[in-house]
C-alpha cells in the first residue's frame, strides 16, 4: 500500500500531518508531492519536504489525499494535479479530500452526480460542479472520501484506513 499526499504552500497543517503520520503508524508508505520540489510551509508554520508532481507516476500509488488550507486554490489551476486526480478516479483508486481540498476535485471535473462534503465556504462550488452536497463530517461515495474540516479528521481517517485495510 502506498499513499500520495498532494498539497502546496499554506496547506492546513493538521489536514496534511494527521494523514501523513497515521499512514506511517499503519505501515503505509506515504509521499508528499507538490507543483515544485522543496519545502512547503503550512498555514500554522509546519514545514514538510515535497517531491515534484512531475516525478509522480500515479500507477505506483493506491490512494491520494488532498488536504485543505489555501493550497487547493492554487493547485486547482495545475494541469498536472488535475490529470493525476482524473487518473486516480477513473482507475478506481481512492481519492480523499478535506476542507478546501475538494476544490481540486471540482476543477478536475470528477464530481458530477457524486455525493460529497467540504468546508461550507466552498459548498456552492461543489453543487455547481454537479455534486450532491451533504453537510456532514465525512461522505463516502465510491472511491471518493470527503470531509469538511480539521475537527472531522478522526472520521475521515477512519474511513481512509478502513479502505486501506479492505
Amino acid at each position: 500500500m502506498k499513499a500520495l499526499i498532494i498539497s502546496g504552500h499554506n496547506f492546513e497543517d493538521s489536514e496534511l500531518l494527521v494523514p501523513y503520520y497515521r499512514f506511517l503508524e499503519e505501515g503505509i508508505e506515504v509521499q508528499i508531492a507538490s507543483s515544485q520540489a522543496g519545502v512547503m510551509r503550512g498555514k500554522h508554520g509546519y514545514e514538510v519536504e515535497a517531491m515534484a508532481l512531475a516525478a509522480v507516476d500515479g500507477k505506483e500509488y493506491d490512494l491520494m489525499i488532498l488536504p485543505g488550507g489555501k493550497a487547493p486554490a492554487v493547485l486547482r489551476r495545475d494541469e498536472v494535479v488535475l490529470n493525476l486526480v482524473r487518473y486516480f478516479v477513473t482507475a478506481g483508486k481512492t481519492v480523499a479530500a478535506i476542507c478546501h481540498g475538494p476544490l481540486i476535485l471540482v476543477a478536475a471535473g470528477v464530481l458530477a452526480k457524486k455525493t460529497a462534503t467540504c468546508h461550507c465556504a466552498v459548498a456552492k462550488e461543489l453543487q455547481r460542479a454537479g455534486a450532491h452536497y451533504l453537510d456532514q463530517s465525512v461522505v463516502v461515495d465510491g472511491n471518493l472520501i470527503t470531509a469538511r474540516m480539521p475537527s472531522d479528521l478522526p472520521g475521515f481517517m477512519r474511513e481512509i484506513i478502513r479502505r486501506c485495510q479492505g
